[in-house]
Order: structure tokens, then sequence, then C-alpha cells
């Protein structure tokens, strides 16, 4: 069993992650980088190392990373989500310096990070893909006859990208032509590789994901389905599991789904398979190597810890459940509140949060690690923290989501709280069914007014007395 976890990643998820330690007797290491001294993750885990004065680069060396895991006697690393966690170098090096890297194997990382490669794989596999590229693009007049052959609107995508980055939808062939040049310098900018490919844009599609478990013994299992179809420019919002919008039929079909692309490219840990879901058609789009942001609510739905089986596995250990023991129960929302100013065009709002404290009550989640006095340095993502409801039933899991997100106090910096409460309201989102094109279609929901609770304006008064008093 592992001993000791370097944890090579900040915020919330490396709370997560050392709190999965501590319940399993783990020692835990985090690093960070001048900006986060004063982080939770620092704060929280048995020991900390800082790992530069660059905001950025201590948390991008994949070398100095293993280097340190192996100095501290460290026997295993996690990478949570984001930066390296999908870097197949990483997995490598590790691999080299006799580190267990809690994630797939490098190669498995390098085929599926490889979006054509990936889709290649599935149709191999027999997972229905979108029609598209058989590989990258040669150049742009090669893109414009795919497009003529496939029909517009198109969605022109880095071959390596992720995140939400990389990715331009063209109805037209002028909107290629322009949005060539830009794809290829944001692909090469964000991650390295000036590959693009090309595919038949869903339109208005579910965005529909699949949690999958494999260990090293053959054994791969399906958590059911998460519904990200609220989301803007491509970047989730809001996440349900299970889908509201899937009979049993769909459901029992993308699970088997996702255990068939899982199995095909001998994947084991932790992994998502996303699809898109369109006119009773599904088609795969990726596969995400890594534990996912909203990983909390397939862990509310089933009751299994994933990061807890994703351990298990790096240790050598079988799955802790098999597949018929699997159920799922009620349902659970998590909402990704961001220090952004919706009113503003989601312009981020870094700074100090002068006030917070956390909802509680039955059914209520929070994965953060921000606290009062905290300030969100801007060099990093604006997440602030993760929110997540269960309930038995639909209608309960809104009206619970609404109630924790009035009893949540975040002041000191602007949040997507006021959003999210204006979409829990909305006829269309409370009916169960929408598709990934819901912001778009709904501007008005930006149109909200914010009021102020009475002890916030007392607070506000009590501020403006100590000033004027000289205090």
């Amino acid at each position: 069993m592992i001993k000791k976890i370097l944890i090579a990643n900040r915020g919330e998820i490396a709370v997560r992650i050392v709190r999965a330690c501590a319940e399993m007797g783990i020692t835990s290491v985090a690093v960070y980088t001048d900006p986060d001294r004063y982080a939770l993750h620092v704060k929280r885990a048995d020991e900390s190392y800082n790992v530069g004065s660059d905001p950025l680069a201590g948390y991008l060396n994949p070398r100095q990373l293993v280097n340190l895991a192996v100095e501290t006697g460290c026997d295993a690393l996690h990478p949570g989500y984001g930066f390296l966690s999908e870097n197949a170098e990483l997995a490598k090096i590790c691999a080299e310096r006799g580190i267990k890297f809690i994630g797939p194997a490098a190669d498995v990382i390098t085929r599926m990070g490889d979006k054509t490669e990936a889709r290649r794989s599935m149709i191999a596999a027999g997972v229905p893909v979108t029609p598209g590229t058989e590989g990258n693009l040669a150049d742009l007049d090669e893109a414009l006859r795919e497009a003529e052959r496939v029909g517009y609107p198109v969605m022109l995508k880095a071959t390596s990208g992720g995140g939400g980055r990389g990715i331009r939808r063209c109805n037209n062939r002028e909107e290629l032509e322009s949005a060539y040049p830009r794809v290829i310098s944001e692909a090469t900018k964000a991650f390295g590789s000036a590959e693009v490919f090309l595919e038949k844009c869903i339109v208005n599609p579910k965005h529909i994901e699949a949690q999958i478990l494999a260990d090293s013994f053959g054994n791969t299992v399906h958590l059911f389905e998460r519904d990200c179809s609220i989301q803007r420019r491509n970047q989730k919002l809001i996440e349900i599991a299970p889908s509201p919008q899937l009979t049993p039929e769909q459901r029992a079909y993308i699970g088997d789904l996702a255990v068939k692309a899982a199995q095909a490219v001998g994947y084991e840990n932790a992994g998502t398979v996303e699809f898109l879901l369109a006119d009773d058609e599904v088609y795969f789009m990726e596969m995400n190597t890594r534990v996912q942001v909203e990983h909390t609510i397939t862990e509310q739905i089933t009751g299994v810890d994933i990061v807890r089986e994703q351990i298990r596995i790096a240790s050598g250990l079988p799955l802790s459940i098999k597949q018929e023991d699997i159920q799922h129960q009620g349902f659970a929302i998590q909402f990704r509140i961001n220090a952004e100013d919706p009113k503003n065009n989601f312009f981020p709002s870094f700074g100090k949060v002068t006030r917070y404290y956390a909802p509680g009550g039955p059914g209520v989640r929070v994965d953060t690690a921000i606290y009062t006095g905290y300030t969100i340095p801007p060099n990093f993502d604006s997440m602030c923290l993760k929110l997540i409801v269960w309930a038995m039933t639909w209608e309960e899991a809104l009206d619970r989501g609404l109630r924790a997100l009035d009893d949540m106090r975040l002041q000191g910096v602007k949040t997507t709280t006021p959003y999210y409460q204006e979409i829990l309201r909305n006829a269309e989102f409370r009916s169960g069914v929408f598709n990934t094109s819901f912001v778009e279609a709904h501007p008005e929901l930006l149109n909200y007014s914010i009021k102020r609770k009475p002890e916030e304006l007392a607070l506000a008064i009590a501020a403006a007395i100590a000033a004027h008093a000289g205090l």
C-alpha cells in the first residue's frame, strides 16, 4: 500500500487529496509557489515544500516535482486535475524514478491526449464518433475540403487541446478561413503543438460524460453519467448526476460505451469518457485521463470515493466494488463558484475574501481552499469553491441548491452565485430538458439585482462608522 504521496497540484483538489490521504493513513506532501504560501492545501498537508517564486513554473516542471517526491521519501504522486495531470512526460518520469503515478500509464495518456489518435481508437473499438477528419489537417486547403465533405457547421479543434481551449465553431467557409490561424496560434501557445483536426459540429447537443474506474486486474466499471450541458464558451458551470434527461436505456448504453472505450486502450485508474447526445444519437467526444473537477457529484449519488479508489488502484489493489454492486440514488448538482462578475462578461474578480462561511445542512457538501482573509491570486483559475447539493428527487435538489446558495456568505470578491440562482429559478432548467445552448439562449438571466442581506448592510455601516471615528 502507498505510504506517502506528493500532491502535484494546488487549491481545492489538493485539499481533497489531503483529506483522502488522512483517512487512509497516508502521509501527504504539498507543493506551492510563492503566491500560494498561505494556501489551505499548504496548511492542511503533513509536509509542504516551496517549488519557486514564479506562480506557475513550479507546478509545471515534471522533473522537479518527481525529484522532490524522491527526496522527500514519497512512493507515489497524485497530479489532481489541470496543470500536469494529463502530461505523459510526468507519468513517464515517475515510472523511471520508481514513483507510482496515480493515473494511467504514459502511453495511454499520449494516445487519449491526441484527439485524432483517440478518435481512431474509438472507431476501432466500435464506439461512435462524430464525422470528421481521420488525422490532423495539413493546411487550410485541406480544412476547407473536409468542411465541404462533412458539411457546415464544423468544429476546428486543437489535437492536444483540453479545458475548452483551442476550439472554434465555424458556420461557413469565411469563418473557417478566419479561425484556422487563430486555433493554430492558440494551440501552439497553450499546448505546445500546432496540430489541429476538424469534425462535424453537433448543433445544440447534450453534453454527457461517464465516470469509469479500472484496475490492473482487468476490472473496469462505470459510475453512471454526469450532465455537463450548462456551460459557457465550452467551460462547465453546473454539473448534474445522473442526467435528468436520459432514459434508463440511454443510461445503460452510455455506461457500456464508456467501459468499452476504456478497455479498448488498456485504461487503468479513474477516467471520464465524454459524449455528445443529439437526436437520440451518441457520439464520442474525448477521454479525460484524470480525476474530473465534477467527480464530487458521482461520489454523492453512488457513495464511491473516487480518490480513494485511485490510490487503491495505484497501490496494485483491485477495485473495491463490482459493476452489479454500483447503484445510484437521488440527484446531485455541483456549482462552480467562480470569482467572476457575470454582469461584466464574467470578468475575473480576484482579491481578498473579507468574509466567508460555508453553507451546510442535509445534502450539502463544499470543496474549497478559501477562507476568511485569504487573497485569491490572479495567477490561477478563478474557481473559489465547488458547492454540491444532493436530494432524493430532481425538484428537491433544485430547491436545496437555491437554499444552499443563499446560505453561503462570500464577500470581498464578485462571484457567479447570483447567476446560478437565476438558472435554478428558470422554468426550462427546472423542467430538466436543456442543452449546451442554454446559457447563450438565456441572456436575460444576467439581469439580476443583488440585494444586500441585513447583516452585510450592518457590517458596512459599522465599518463606515469606525473609519469616520478613526478607529
